[in-house]
């Protein structure tokens, strides 16, 4: 299986902006130099476990998060993350929220 290190960079980012961190707060409390926290978030470098955990760590989160689109057991992290998506949310955006996905899962097992 090989990672998606684009995703997993574009996760970090989201994150870190989610905190409202600057990617040399990010940088600082995972011990990573400026140059190297950039080029993970782009995608452009493989990040190693060391690396990952730190981040992980740096931003409060479990590795599984960072993760969790090249876990096959993530369950539970996707529920967290459509948790997330929604709470922020009206009563009305989330009963069309969830038409639409009754429909998306419909028209996707329809192929």
């Amino acid at each position: 299986m090989e990672l998606d290190y684009k995703a997993i960079g574009e996760r970090i980012r989201r994150l870190r902006l989610e905190q409202r961190m600057t990617q040399a707060g990010l940088a600082e409390r995972s011990d990573q130099e400026p140059s190297n926290l950039s080029h993970i978030e782009r995608g452009a470098t493989k990040l190693g476990l060391p690396t990952l955990v730190s981040i992980a760590n740096a931003l409060g989160v479990t590795a599984d998060r960072l993760l969790f689109d090249s876990l096959e057991y993530a369950d539970r992290v996707f529920e967290e993350e459509m948790e997330n998506l929604l709470k922020d949310c009206t009563h009305q955006e989330q009963q069309i929220i969830l038409h639409m996905i009754r429909s998306l899962k419909e028209s996707l097992r329809q192929y």
